[in-house]
């Protein structure tokens, strides 16, 4: 089985802290993207929302683009309503044939607050879990129905978090809604990226290969720091910079024959973190792992 390796544009520029590489030019993103050795690379803020701008600007560099975010507010809003809001961003996504469209619900996420700590992120009691689950796969259906299958991203300090959240939506949804499976996200929230994949192994179309430094990790949560201080600190970094071991997952992943993207994603300062030698760092590890689990890659 093969799969291709992609990046996120997030090393470069943060869109929730434009002060961090907010004066990143895109075309050095992307060319740097490209050096590094990558086929793909997902959406950011920075990026064109029309494919005629798109397309041209993604050729230039040889990438596909290979999915990319889209917080909604399904627990908000109606399905009707959040159908509505997500049309420019399917349209994009469609004529750049990407796989997939990475879905998070992010009402009263904490996520983007530095004075609110993790353990104050929004829950939901159970009326509240049955309405959104009922929700997400309607807006899961609608999108498979238009080719974009809805891949969820459980996110710290949203009310999809914990390794728990993330299985009780699979088990109280329809097939309609995929996952996108985070390492770097599911171990800072305790969990166990290898287990969920071996439970709903039919369901991950999408892989996020974040890692996290463990002295960082562990001092996040003693102190129950907020999100973005913890990316601040210098949670997050790229595979074969951290302390997680990839090949049980991706040994996983051949055994199931997933075919799909693996996406290097780090939040760091880009002052403290230079992106291309962090993406350089990513595609070493990645490729070199694939190799030696037997995962071909494919651009």
């Amino acid at each position: 089985m093969s799969v291709k390796l992609g990046i996120a544009p997030i090393a470069w520029s943060n869109d929730d802290m434009p002060e961090l590489g907010g004066d990143t030019p895109l075309e050095q993103c992307l060319s740097e993207a490209s050096e590094a050795g990558f086929s793909g690379i997902e959406s950011g803020g920075k990026f064109p929302k029309k494919s005629k701008e798109l397309i041209p600007l993604l050729e230039k560099y040889n990438l596909n683009l290979c999915s990319g975010w889209y917080g909604a507010n399904l627990r908000k809003n109606s399905v009707k309503e959040e159908i509505s809001k997500i049309q420019e961003q399917l349209k994009l996504f469609q004529d750049c044939k990407a796989p997939c469209i990475v879905f998070a619900e992010v009402s009263d996420s904490i996520a983007g607050d530095p004075d609110k700590p993790l353990s104050s992120r929004p829950q939901m009691n159970k009326e509240g879990w049955n309405e959104f689950c009922k929700k997400i796969s309607e807006m899961g259906k609608f999108l498979e129905d238009q080719g974009m299958p809805l891949a969820y991203h459980h996110h710290m300090g949203t009310v999809i978090e914990t390794q728990n959240d993330t299985e009780r939506l699979l088990e109280s949804t329809t097939d309609h809604v995929k996952l996108i499976l985070d390492t770097g996200h599911m171990l800072f929230a305790g969990g166990d990226s290898l287990q969920v994949a071996e439970n709903f192994k039919e369901r991950i179309i999408h892989v996020h290969c974040k890692d996290m430094r463990k002295n960082v990790l562990d001092k996040s949560l003693s102190q129950d720091s907020s999100f973005r201080q913890a990316f601040l600190d210098g949670a997050f970094t790229v595979p074969g910079d951290g302390c997680i071991n990839y090949k049980p997952l991706l040994n996983f992943l051949k055994k199931i024959n997933y075919e799909g993207w693996l996406v290097v994603e780090a939040e760091q300062d880009p002052a403290k973190a230079n992106p291309l030698e962090y993406a350089k760092i990513g595609h070493s590890y990645l490729t070199n792992a694939c190799k030696d689990t037997g995962l071909i890659i494919t651009l």
